[in-house]
């Protein structure tokens, strides 16, 4: 019994289909995207682009044959993309070149973009540093571990402004560490930005650890390796591309803080390389605000641009290195 024609026009799309090189078809994709919404935007109707981004992967997974359960959810995803990704296409086809390359060459914007870039580095490296330690113990277990994985999790529903104010109560003047100066200063800075983006350092290493096998530290064990060396040479390797992405979301979740910096260090004070000195500067957002309030939409939108354009290419670099190193030293023996 032969089978159906509607069978084999399936078969057939979903074999043509999967001969393709994948690289390929992700290419043309992307080409036909950008394709279609520059068409959109130069004839005056972007509203035309969302409904095309969803009749295009519509299509794409029809001819995928993907059925009508992965058509669905192809299209409801894509909807999502829609709205993460059209406000970025139609920032940067509003932009202004001249006004870029005015506020690219501006020095103030300088100093704006190394602090942002140096503070949230310095907060990941604090995070990763002791957040691994305590990862590495939350997910071996210990009596009261769902206390701490709770007081863990805890800035990630604080209120931004209400995280600055419990780091300057508890850091600050009168507190735990009076000796320490924190308004106006990298210190306050850092701590803030530790304060809110540590949880992620901290649950990703704690994801990482708690998904190997615990077959292999003990074959470690038996064959006499302590349990540093059992870490360094086994659970740390098999664990280090989790430890690195929660590395990169702190970075990241650093870079976007607004609101506890604004209220612990709203200028910061800092060693700045290139002036050989001391400088005073803000920190992105609250320096894309302040431009915002002062020259408007063209002028901050320039500088939220340079700032996508640094943060983009920062974190490619750091999540391109990460992997590297990840796979590199997961495959050594």
């Amino acid at each position: 019994m032969s089978a159906p024609p509607t069978t084999d026009v399936r078969v057939g799309r979903n074999r043509l289909f999967r001969s393709l090189p994948r690289g390929s078809l992700v290419l043309a994709f992307v080409v036909v995207q950008l394709t279609a919404f520059v068409a959109a935007y130069a004839a005056g109707y972007p509203t035309a682009y969302p409904v095309f981004v969803v009749l295009s992967v519509f299509a794409t997974a029809y001819a995928a044959n993907e059925g009508a359960f992965g058509i669905s959810v192809a299209v409801l995803g894509s909807v999502l993309l829609v709205a993460v990704g059209l406000p970025l296409a139609m920032f940067v086809a509003r932009q202004n070149p001249s006004l870029i390359v005015e506020r690219a060459l501006d020095p103030e914007v300088h100093r704006m973009l190394y602090l942002s870039v140096y503070g949230p580095l310095l907060a990941a490296l604090f995070s990763l540093a002791f957040g691994v330690p305590l990862a590495l113990a939350l997910a071996r277990g210990f009596p009261g571990r769902s206390i701490v994985e709770s007081l863990v999790d805890l800035p990630l529903v604080v209120p931004h402004s209400a995280a600055g104010i419990l780091i300057l109560f508890g850091f600050g003047q009168g507190g735990a560490f009076p000796q320490l100066t924190l308004l106006t200063t990298m210190t306050g800075m850092v701590l803030a930005m530790v304060f809110v983006s540590a949880p992620y350092a901290v649950n990703s290493a704690r994801e990482a650890f708690a998904s190997i096998n615990d077959r292999v530290e003990y074959a470690s064990r038996i064959h006499g390796a302590s349990r540093f060396e059992t870490f360094r040479r086994v659970t740390g390797p098999l664990a280090l591309r989790g430890i690195l992405t929660g590395g990169i979301l702190a970075w990241a979740r650093s870079v976007s803080e607004f609101g506890a910096v604004a209220i612990v260090a709203y200028s910061v004070r800092f060693f700045y390389p290139p002036a050989g000195g001391k400088v005073i500067s803000q920190h992105a957002p609250i320096f894309i605000r302040k431009a915002y309030l002062t020259g408007g939409l063209e002028s901050s939108g320039a500088v939220t641009f340079l700032l996508l354009l640094l943060s983009v290419a920062v974190f490619l670099l750091i999540r391109w290195l990460a992997y590297d190193t990840a796979t590199t030293t997961g495959g050594m023996r």
